[in-house]
């Protein structure tokens, strides 16, 4: 397929644009190119084909089966869209005077109550645009909540060996050292590994419950009592919550602040560069610390206003963050209702352990008992009897029109698949999925070259990943 950079023409241009119903604001001089953009030059007709192309070319949950494990790619309802698409909602401007926009601010005022109701905690900033945007941001509460008691000398956030990589990597960004725990056989939380990890320097955790592996920590209240007696706090990573919304609650578990990704468990878009949305939860204590703006209700009660919180660490984001994906959640929600969002975890539960039982006879378990929303296999002793790797096996997946699982990770399985299948699939498409998964395992034993040289029916073939990753072609160079 060519580059929208290899066709159209010179002088070939299309008009989008309505006329300009405002005064023309000249960029001053400074600021100017000194000379025009090099932009391809395409007629409407030539814009619009291209795209059709490009998408066709993609994969999502509208084109099928998508069981990418520890992202919850459920299916994204188009009501949400209709909801988003009101004028009242993506006809303003954040600059606008809070009075003109009571509606929007109501809507983020009732997500905001919402995430603490599911999620156990007291306030929200929905300011962050992602997960790791949200880890960054709660680890900030922590930091801040340290500094103002003038206890610096808690330098070290403590995340499981399991973790997502973000998690790390963002504790590095504020500052802190990593202290790495490992699991222990049960695929949890290794208790005397923390206990020795604890100590007056310790800032905090970094968790998820359930676990990266895709299971619930039956030592939770204990993991998260030995980090508040050692004086450090706890961050819960929202990015497993599809598991337990309305089971359970983090805020109930002993953490005292969470990123909830919209994007994952409020089932708006998901992928493709964003928008996505990470608003960030805390309990009554850390709430004076967020950043933005927080929405309050007036005090004649007839409309809500933005107000700073007292100690606030600034912004993390402009205004209040992506609003139509707060929008498409709150309309989600509201759907669900205080029966649905419970039911949607179970199923969620229901459909990972269904799909666990199947694949059993054929593919090892990385932990082989019940797990909640995803499972991990465990591929070692199909490449030690037939060559075929988690690679191999995910690529020649991409034939069957099924997006691969999550491949070698966590980093503690060496061959992983992991699979989250969702609520939303029904049982239909596991079956296939199953059926696929059981062919392949096959077809690892009978014709292991084939599935080496996977895929073969797609767009593209299997590309140099080290030549990709190390080399990648990111820019257009005109000739």
């Amino acid at each position: 397929m060519e580059l929208i950079f290899e066709i159209g023409s010179k002088g070939r241009h299309l008009s989008l644009l309505p006329q300009c119903d405002v005064p023309k604001v000249e960029v001053p001089e400074k600021f100017r190119r000194t000379q025009a953009p090099h932009l391809p030059e395409l007629s409407e007709n030539e814009i619009s084909r291209h795209y059709t192309k490009l998408a066709g070319r993609t994969h999502g949950v509208n084109d099928g089966f998508y069981p990418l494990g520890s992202c919850t790619m459920k299916y994204n309802p188009k009501v949400n869209e209709e909801a988003a698409a009101l004028r009242g909602f993506n006809r303003i401007h954040p600059l606008q005077d809070p009075s003109t926009v009571k509606g929007a601010l109501k809507v983020m005022k009732m997500a905001e109550d919402a995430l603490c109701e599911i999620t156990g905690m007291d306030a929200f900033t929905m300011q962050p645009s992602a997960g790791a945007h949200g880890e960054f941001t709660g680890l900030l509460l922590i930091k801040a909540y340290h500094t103002e008691r003038g206890d610096e000398a808690r330098t070290k956030i403590i995340v499981p060996d399991s973790a997502h990589g973000t998690n790390p990597a963002s504790a590095a960004m504020c500052g802190y050292q990593v202290v790495s725990i490992p699991s222990g056989p049960d695929g949890c939380v290794d208790l005397d590994a923390l206990r020795a990890a604890v100590g007056p320097d310790t800032a905090g955790l970094m968790l998820t419950n359930p676990n990266t592996v895709g299971l619930f920590d039956k030592n939770i209240l204990d993991i998260t009592k030995i980090v508040h007696e050692a004086g450090g706090l706890c961050y819960y990573d929202g990015a497993n919550l599809n598991a337990v919304m309305g089971i359970v609650r983090p805020g109930d578990m002993g953490f005292d602040c969470i990123h909830s990704n919209l994007h994952k468990t409020f089932s708006t878009p998901h992928g493709g560069g964003g928008p996505g949305a990470g608003p960030v939860g805390c309990k009554k204590f850390l709430a004076k610390y967020l950043p933005g703006l927080c929405i309050e209700e007036t005090a004649d009660g007839k409309g809500f206003e933005m107000v700073k919180a007292p100690q606030s660490m600034g912004s993390v984001k402009a205004f209040n963050g992506n609003f139509l994906v707060v929008v498409r959640a709150l309309t989600y929600i509201l759907m669900m209702g205080r029966e649905g969002i419970p039911e949607a975890s179970s199923n969620a539960v229901l459909n990972a352990n269904y799909m666990r039982v199947k694949l059993s006879d054929d593919f090892k378990m990385a932990y082989d008992t019940t797990c909640m929303h995803e499972f991990v296999m465990d591929l070692a002793p199909l490449v030690k009897e037939t060559g075929v790797n988690a690679l191999d096996v995910a690529k020649g997946m991409l034939d069957y029109g099924i997006h691969p699982p999550t491949m070698y990770f966590p980093l503690i399985v060496h061959e992983a698949l992991m699979v989250e299948p969702t609520e939303t699939e029904p049982k239909e498409v596991l079956d296939q999925c199953i059926d696929v998964l059981h062919e392949i395992y096959d077809m690892a034993h009978t014709d292991p070259d084939y599935l080496h040289g996977a895929p073969h029916d797609t767009v593209i073939g299997r590309p140099d990943e080290v030549e990709a990753a190390r080399h990648p072609i990111v820019r257009y160079v005109w000739e």
